[in-house]
């Protein structure tokens, strides 16, 4: 009997959730520099 996972190995789901940090790192990195631009 197979576990059931609670969150299924779908690959739009694993595409989207990619997406979802690269946008996330994107996000952080301009912040970061917005505030060093600001601060010099």
């Amino acid at each position: 009997m197979p576990v059931l996972e609670p969150n299924p190995t779908d690959g739009h789901k694993k595409l989207l959730q990619m997406a979802a940090v690269i946008v996330a790192i994107i996000v952080v990195v301009s912040v970061i520099a917005t505030i060093a631009e600001r601060m010099g």
